[in-house]
């Protein structure tokens, strides 16, 4: 029996075993700081249910009483994050990347599966800048800021400069207020860990002082299959200094830190962060949590502060001790991509708290995600239930026309939403009138 042969028949056995995995999740609490967490369960698979893309059409997303939403720029190549200018204007970081191999022939089926639920559009790998220029909700203006960039996704700014978090490097762009254009490609500020780049995306936040970016690598694997060395310098933040690129960890522990936000008022460092797989289907609770300077949030050791993950050997019982729980969790595979602190702007019920875009589950049945939530804060600090902000990305009918990435507040009154397998940015606003036409 040849090569090709058993790698045929080893497919179909993991396939038959995937089309088999159709039990739902029992119902937990998983929600806040203190979730409902089994025990581990191992499988040949985990269960994978995969969004349906399908067209938005004559519809939109559901919103809260009270509250609209338009589509402010669409046709876009894989939005993923986004950063409102001063002068208002919006820059969209587009592209997809990663070139992780292949470990086991069910990497192969759960990578062609995973594919079905994303865009087929090609990585954009350029910045777009929109423009409102009579401040009436219409963007009249999409242009092409720069290009050429490596599957850019964190975006930040410091005074005149833009800085970009692409996969292999934060750079810098000089900036002048008003500018569509960039004048010149970007400067390199550091080079960042980009072997292998199983977890690709690098998020981006710039200190209250504006000296330090913090950018979050993820890890290399879901839980060290390829071994530890290729997870040096990953699952970390690390602190950059703005002028003169030197680096250091800020922060270890964090399976994939996928977005990073400054608390207005303390200046504390925020992330989301996405946790391991295959040990369940309500394992492991993905996370919001204030990032501590010297912590350690536990992969791949331990999950949720100490509970050990017996698949990573050598065990390191001295981490665990050290492991930090986190703020808050968000629920188990809900893939939380984006985050950001509200302003009284956004209305009475959203005045204070942040919005999490939650990209969806894919290894989950039922399916969880595919929305964005708002998380109540009280005296600095996670306090309630998430709220329902934008929702209908995967409708009842199984058909998903959205997934949920970056979100970021117009600090005059508007959530912005990307969204990148309709390739379309959102625009929630306080008020009951309709947009205007585009």
């Amino acid at each position: 029996m040849n090569h090709r042969t058993v790698r045929i028949l080893a497919v179909s056995v993991l396939a038959a075993a995937l089309a088999a995995c159709s039990q739902k999740a029992p119902p937990l609490n998983q929600i806040g700081a203190t979730p409902e967490l089994p025990a581990p369960h191992r499988g040949v698979m985990p269960d994978m249910t995969i969004a349906k893309p399908a067209a938005w059409g004559d519809r939109v997303p559901t919103v809260p009483n009270g509250y609209r939403i338009s589509a402010i720029a669409t046709d876009l190549a894989i939005p993923r994050q986004t950063l409102v200018l001063p002068n208002g204007d919006i820059l969209v970081a587009e592209g997809r990347g990663g070139s992780a191999p292949n470990l086991k022939p069910k990497d192969v089926i759960a990578g062609k599966i995973k594919a079905k639920g994303n865009t087929a559009v090609k990585s954009g790998n350029r910045l777009t800048l929109l423009r409102d220029a009579d401040g009436d909700g219409v963007y009249e203006m999409k242009t092409v800021f720069a290009d050429k960039l490596n599957a850019p996704y964190g975006l930040a700014m410091i005074g005149n400069a833009i800085y970009v978090a692409n996969q292999d490097a934060l750079v810098r762009f000089d900036y002048q207020p008003g500018q569509t254009r960039a004048a010149a490609p970007p400067t390199k500020v550091t080079d960042l860990p980009s072997a292998i780049n199983h977890h690709w995306t690098k998020s981006l936040a710039a200190s209250a002082d504006g000296r330090y970016l913090y950018v979050g690598i993820g890890s290399n694997s879901n839980i060290t299959e390829r071994g530890m060395a290729v997870e040096l310098d990953r699952a970390q933040v690390w602190q950059i200094d703005a002028a003169t690129g030197a680096h250091r960890p800020f922060a270890t522990g964090l399976r994939n830190p996928t977005a990073l936000a400054i608390q207005p008022g303390t200046g504390a460092l925020w992330a989301v962060v996405n946790e391991r797989d295959e040990i369940g289907p309500n394992l492991v609770p993905d996370y919001l949590t204030s990032v501590r300077e010297g912590g350690f949030y536990g992969w791949p050791y331990s999950y949720w502060g100490k509970n050990v993950d017996t698949r990573v050997m050598p065990q390191n019982p001295q981490k665990v001790a050290s492991a930090i729980a986190p703020d808050y969790a968000l629920g188990s595979h809900v893939a939380a991509l984006g985050v950001a602190f509200s302003t009284p702007a956004m209305g009475t019920p959203f005045a204070d708290g942040v919005f999490v875009g939650e990209h969806g589950s894919w290894n989950r049945n039922p399916p969880v995600g595919y929305k964005v939530v708002f998380v109540p804060f009280s005296n600095g600090r996670p306090a309630g239930a998430p709220v329902d902000v934008v929702s209908g990305f995967r409708g009842e009918d199984g058909r998903t026309r959205g997934r949920p990435v970056g979100v970021t507040v117009d600090p005059r009154g508007a959530l912005i939403v990307a969204d990148d397998l309709a390739n379309t940015i959102w625009r929630i606003t306080p008020g009951t009138a309709p947009a205007a036409p585009r």
